[in-house]
């Protein structure tokens, strides 16, 4: 795999800020454009490549809503997007915006699934329930 294992270790940990429950009953992708294969950017390289991506999501013409992906300590956030998209195009976003996994969720079922690598070689990991790893804040953090 092209990231190390310490940084699949640290996505499988990952925590997920929003302002709203969401339905466990839903499907739907989590989608970063921040620091493409794993190398970090700054802030405002981050911010032109997440308009990007809520552009393209956009055109999908599906509903989305803006989310953060957190390590448990909150020392590593990204700006992400939950968006309501079938496996294959989320891991096609996922490629076009150079990443090296997105997370899938259905059915309350949170899986990590690798872009960069041929399908053959890609290999989702189940991580458990969805809603264990998400947290409700009264806003989003800034980036800036």
């Amino acid at each position: 795999m092209s990231e190390s294992n310490s940084q699949w270790q640290c996505y499988q940990e990952a925590e997920f800020l929003f302002t709203q429950a969401l339905s466990s009953e839903l499907t739907f992708a989590i989608i970063t454009a921040h620091n493409p294969k794993g190398q970090l950017l700054s802030a405002s390289q981050n911010r032109l490549l997440d308009r990007q991506l809520q552009f393209e999501i956009q055109q999908l013409h599906r509903p989305y809503r803006a989310m953060i992906g957190a390590s448990a300590d909150r020392c590593h956030m990204e700006k992400s997007w939950a968006v309501s998209i079938d496996k294959a195009s989320a891991i096609r976003l996922g490629c076009q915006f150079n990443q090296n996994a997105i997370y899938f969720v259905e059915h309350d079922n949170l899986q990590l699934i690798p872009c960069l690598l041929s399908e053959s070689e890609r290999k989702e990991v189940e991580i458990g329930p969805f809603s264990s790893r998400v947290r409700l804040v009264n806003e989003l953090p800034d980036f800036d």
